[in-house]
C-alpha cells in the first residue's frame, strides 16, 4: 500500500525534502467534535441551543519508529457553556493511552470506562487509501492529500424529559488526511497511525465531524518516554467492545447527559 503511494504522487515531494527529515519529535494536535445534530435536548429555556463544537487537545510522541498518542499536558478540561446553561459531558477516551510498534505493526493501548482500566492489544488496520495529487503547506511542511472511507457506527442522542435516547445509524465516512513524507513516520492521530508514509498533520473525519490539527512540531522528545503502557490484564478489542456496550447501555438507561442552570 504505501509503496503504491509513493508511486503514484510523492516522487516530487521526496526528493525537495530528503535533505531535512525527521524521525523523532513532539506534536500538538487540536480536535474540534461537531455536536449540533449529534445531541437534542428538549425543555432548554427558550433561545439556548447547544454549542456547535468542542475542542480537545492531545499529543504524539515519536521515535524508534514507534509512537504515543495521549492527552496533552495540562490540557483543559473540555466544557461547554451557553449563556446560562453549562453543559458537562464524559470526556469518553480523554484518558486512552496508544502505544505503536511500526515494525511489528501492534498496538497496545490503555483505555479507560470511568473507573475501569483495560490494556487492549491488537494489529495496525490498514485502510485504503488513495493519493489525489494535491498539495498544500502545513506548519511550514510539504504535504501530501490522501483519502478513504470507513463504515462506522453513530448515535443521534435525545434528551426528553431528563432520560437518553440513543438512536444507532451505519455510516460510510469520508476521511480526508494532509501527511508529510519530510517526516517519513507513519504516525497521527489514533486510529489512524500506521497508514501513510508520513507524519498525519490534518485528517478529517466524515465531512467536519471530527477534524485533527498539528498546531505544533517539535524534534524534542524523550525517546524513553514511547513506550507501551502495562497492565495486569490485557484484553481483545472484541472483549473490549463488548464491556464498552455494556457501560453505554447503562449510561442510557440511568441518563448519562446533565445539564442545568449555573449560578
Amino acid at each position: 500500500m504505501i509503496r503504491h503511494l509513493l508511486a503514484t504522487g510523492a516522487a516530487t515531494i521526496l526528493a525537495a525534502v530528503s535533505m531535512a527529515q525527521t524521525k523523532a519529535g513532539l506534536v500538538q494536535y487540536e480536535m474540534i467534535t461537531q455536536l449540533q445534530g449529534q445531541i437534542q435536548i428538549q425543555g432548554l429555556p427558550e433561545g439556548v441551543e447547544l454549542p456547535k463544537s468542542r475542542t480537545s487537545y492531545f499529543e504524539l510522541r515519536f521515535g524508534n519508529n514507534q509512537s504515543l498518542w495521549q492527552v496533552a499536558e495540562q490540557a483543559p478540561e473540555p466544557e461547554m457553556s451557553t449563556g446560562s446553561v453549562q453543559f458537562r459531558t464524559v470526556n469518553m477516551g480523554g484518558g486512552d493511552v496508544v502505544f505503536t510498534d511500526f515494525n511489528t505493526k501492534l498496538k497496545t493501548e490503555k483505555r479507560e470506562l470511568f473507573d475501569k482500566t483495560f490494556i487492549v492489544e491488537d494489529s495496525i488496520r490498514i485502510m485504503n487509501w488513495k493519493m489525489t495529487g494535491e498539495t498544500r503547506t502545513i506548519l511550514g511542511y510539504p504535504a501530501m492529500k490522501a483519502t478513504t472511507s470507513r463504515i462506522a457506527k453513530s448515535f443521534k442522542t435525545t434528551m426528553v424529559d431528563g432520560k437518553i435516547e440513543r438512536a444507532e445509524s451505519v455510516d460510510t465516512l469520508p476521511i480526508v488526511a494532509w501527511f508529510t513524507t519530510a517526516i517519513p513516520v507513519a504516525a497521527g492521530p489514533n486510529p489512524y497511525e500506521g497508514q501513510l508514509p508520513g507524519l498525519i498533520l490534518e485528517l478529517d473525519n466524515g465531512n467536519g465531524r471530527i477534524v485533527y490539527k498539528a498546531t505544533s512540531v517539535s524534534d524534542k522528545v524523550k525517546l524513553d518516554t514511547i513506550k507501551p503502557p502495562k497492565g495486569k490484564k490485557k484484553h481483545t478489542t472484541a472483549e473490549y467492545e463488548a464491556e464498552r456496550k455494556k457501560v453505554m447501555d447503562e449510561m442510557q438507561k440511568n441518563g448519562g447527559l446533565r445539564f442545568g442552570r449555573t449560578s
